[in-house]
C-alpha cells in the first residue's frame, strides 16, 4: 500500500501549531496566503520584542501583499491628469499616430474590418470595446463634457478627480485600518539606516510604495539603495523609474529604465518603457519598445499582451487579433486573449467559433454575468435556444450594477429577434432605468416607438440617444430617416387630396407618395399634384425642412462611411434640394 505524504504547510491542520516557533508559524501562514493570521503572529512577536527585524520585515511583506497592485496594469487617470496634462507631443496628431485618433482611413483597412469596427460595442467615450474592458480604453477624453462623463456609472454622477489623490486616499485608508494606528511612522523613520540594509530595504520600499503611497519617502529609499549598490542593481533603478513615473517625471523615469537595461535586460523594464510612451501618446515608440523586448524575450506573454493592446487602441484590429492568437499559442489559458479572439469571431458572423472560446473561459473558472451573456448570445445565434435562455437567465441573476444595463439591452435584442416587440421594449426600459445614459437601449426603444406610430416620442428618443452616444451612427441615421419621411409625407399629405382619408396611416401615405412619384400613370390625380410639386419643393427648400435630415445623415456617414442605407438616404435628401 502507498504511504500518505503531507506538505509541510499542512502541519498547521494537525494541532502542531501550538508547539511551533511563532515566527515559523507566521512564515507558513504567509506561504499559505493566510495574510491575516501571519500579521497577527508577527504582531504578537513584536509585542514581546519590538526590535525583531525578521518579524518586522515579514509584517511589512504581509501588509504589502494585501493591497498589492501590478504597476503595469494600474494606469487609470482622472480628469486632472487628462485635461491638465502637458506632456503629449502632438495634440492634433494624424489618424493612426495617436491613441486619440485611431486608424480610420480606407487605404489602411479593408471593408470587412471597417464594418467590424462600426458594429463593435463602444464605451461611453466612443472607443470600441474588445473582449476585455480595461481602464486605459476610457482615457483621452477630448472635451470637458466627455471627461466629466467618462467615469460615470448608473449609481453616481461624480467623475474620478485625480489619480494621485486616489493613491493618497488608499494610503490613508490603509493606516486607519490598523487598530493601534499606523504600523510605521514615516516622519520619524531613519531612511538612511534601513535603506542601507540589503535585507530590509526592498521590503521597506515596497511597503512605503504600495501600502503607504508616499512617493517622497519611497524615492529616498530607492535613491540611497541605488547608491549603496554602486549604481549596478537593475532592481533599484526600476524602482526609481516607478517613483518618477508616479510623480509625473517621465523623462527621468525613461533615463532610469534605459540605464537599468544596460545592467540587466528584464521584461518589466521594456514594459515600463512602453507604458511611458503610451502615457505620452507615442504609440509607435511603445510598439518599438515591445518589439525590442520580444527580440530578447521571444514570445513573452507580458510583452505580447501589451503589443496587442497598443494595436487595438490604434484601431489596427488585424494585427491585434494576430498577436492575441500568438499569445494563445504560448498560453492557451490566457483569458484576455481568448475573450478578444472570441469577440472578433462573434462580430465576424462566426458565433459557433466564438462559442468554443467562451466555453474555454468558463472551463478556466471565470463566473460572471458578462461571460454568461456572451454565451447566451452565441447560443442564440447558433440556434441553440434552450441553452441561450438558461445562460441569459443566469446572467440576469448574477449581474452587478455596472453591467445590468447591458444585460437587459442584450436580452431585449434577443426578444426582438424572436418577434416579441413588447417584451423587448420592456427590456430596453429596464436598461434605461439601470443606466439613463445607455444610448443603445434608447435608440432601439425609439425604433419600436416609431413602429407603433408614436413619431413624436420616437424623435425625442433619437435625439436623446444622439446626446448620450454621439459616437453611434445608428441614432443619427434613424433620426435622419424619420425626419426625412415625416417631412416628405406631411408635405405630400397636405398638398395632395389623394391621401387625406389616410392622413393618419403612415405606411399608406408613404406608399402612395413613392408610387405616385416614380410611376406617373399610377393615378389620374397625379398630374394635379405634379403641377404643384415644383412650387412645393421650392417652399421646402426655403424653409429648410430637410436640413435636419441632411445634417444627421452626414454625421452618420462620418461615423460609418460604408453604411449602404445612409448613402441612399443622403442621395434622396440631396435630390430634394435640386429644384426643377
Amino acid at each position: 500500500m502507498g504511504s500518505i505524504h503531507f506538505d509541510k504547510s499542512d502541519w498547521l491542520d494537525f494541532g502542531v501549531a501550538d508547539k511551533m516557533d511563532p515566527f515559523l508559524l507566521a512564515l507558513l501562514s504567509y506561504r499559505r496566503n493566510k495574510i491575516d493570521e501571519a500579521i497577527e503572529n508577527c504582531t504578537n512577536i513584536l509585542k514581546k520584542n519590538a526590535y525583531d527585524q525578521a518579524a518586522w520585515g515579514l509584517k511589512m511583506a504581509c501588509m504589502t501583499e494585501e493591497i498589492y497592485v501590478d504597476e503595469l496594469e494600474n494606469d487609470e487617470r482622472g480628469i486632472a491628469e487628462m485635461l491638465l496634462e502637458d506632456d503629449i507631443i502632438a495634440p492634433n496628431a494624424r489618424p493612426g499616430t495617436s491613441f486619440s485618433k485611431p486608424i480610420s482611413s480606407p487605404k489602411t483597412q479593408s471593408q470587412a474590418i471597417r464594418q467590424f469596427l462600426a458594429l463593435l460595442p463602444r464605451s461611453n467615450t466612443g472607443r470600441p470595446l474588445s473582449g476585455v474592458i480595461r481602464s486605459e480604453t476610457s482615457n483621452k477624453a477630448g472635451t470637458m463634457e466627455q471627461a466629466l462623463r467618462t467615469s460615470r456609472t448608473a449609481k453616481t454622477t461624480r467623475a474620478a478627480s485625480s489619480n494621485s489623490a486616489r493613491f493618497i486616499r488608499l494610503g490613508t485608508a490603509s493606516m486607519v485600518s490598523q487598530k493601534d494606528g499606523p504600523f510605521l511612522n514615516l516622519s520619524r523613520l531613519n531612511v538612511d539606516k534601513y535603506a542601507n540594509d540589503p535585507l530590509l530595504s526592498r521590503l521597506l520600499f515596497e511597503y512605503v510604495f504600495y501600502h503607504e503611497g508616499d512617493m517622497k519617502i519611497a524615492h529616498q529609499i530607492a535613491a540611497i539603495a541605488t547608491k549603496c549598490a554602486n549604481y549596478s542593481d537593475w532592481y533599484w533603478k526600476n524602482q526609481l523609474g516607478k517613483c518618477y513615473y508616479r510623480l509625473g517625471m517621465y523623462a527621468d523615469a525613461t533615463k532610469q529604465f534605459l540605464s537599468s537595461l544596460n545592467n540587466q535586460k528584464m521584461v518589466e523594464t521594456y514594459a515600463y518603457l512602453a507604458k511611458i510612451s503610451k502615457r505620452l501618446d507615442q504609440p509607435f515608440m511603445a510598439i518599438e519598445h515591445y518589439t525590442n523586448g520580444l527580440q530578447t524575450f521571444k514570445n513573452d506573454i507580458t510583452l505580447l499582451t501589451g503589443l496587442a493592446r497598443v494595436y487595438e487602441q490604434l484601431g489596427d484590429d488585424e494585427k491585434s487579433i494576430d498577436t492575441y492568437k500568438n499569445i494563445l499559442r504560448q498560453d492557451p489559458n490566457n483569458i484576455e486573449a481568448i475573450a478578444c479572439v472570441a469577440a472578433n469571431y462573434f462580430y465576424s458572423d462566426q458565433p459557433e467559433v466564438a462559442l468554443r472560446y467562451y466555453r474555454r473561459i468558463l472551463q478556466v473558472g471565470v463566473n460572471n454575468a458578462e461571460l454568461f451573456m456572451n454565451l447566451g448570445l452565441c447560443c442564440f445565434f447558433c440556434q441553440q435556444f434552450d441553452l441561450a435562455i438558461s445562460c441569459i437567465e443566469r446572467a440576469q441573476n448574477i449581474a452587478s450594477d455596472d453591467v445590468v444595463a447591458d444585460v437587459w439591452y442584450n436580452t431585449g435584442n434577443v426578444l426582438l429577434a424572436t418577434g416579441d416587440t413588447k417584451m423587448a421594449a420592456r427590456c430596453y426600459r429596464l436598461a434605461m432605468a439601470a443606466d439613463n445614459s445607455h444610448a443603445e437601449s434608447i435608440c432601439n426603444l425609439a425604433v419600436l416607438q416609431m413602429r407603433e406610430g408614436k413619431l413624436g416620442e420616437s424623435q425625442c428618443l433619437f435625439h436623446l440617444a444622439i446626446e448620450k452616444g454621439p459616437y453611434l451612427f445608428e441614432p443619427h441615421y434613424n433620426a435622419a430617416l424619420l425626419a426625412y419621411q415625416v417631412t416628405l409625407i406631411s408635405d405630400f399629405t397636405f398638398s395632395n387630396p389623394l391621401t387625406k382619408p389616410y392622413s393618419l396611416d403612415f405606411d399608406h401615405s408613404s406608399r402612395v407618395f413613392f408610387l405616385s412619384r416614380n410611376f406617373p400613370n399610377y393615378d389620374p390625380n397625379f398630374f394635379a399634384y405634379h403641377s404643384h410639386r415644383t412650387q412645393l419643393q421650392t417652399i421646402i427648400f426655403q424653409l429648410g425642412h430637410f436640413e435636419e435630415s441632411r445634417i444627421l445623415v452626414a454625421k452618420a456617414l462620418q461615423l460609418f462611411p460604408e453604411h449602404f442605407y445612409s448613402k441612399i438616404l443622403a442621395n434622396s435628401v440631396d435630390q430634394m434640394y435640386q429644384v426643377n
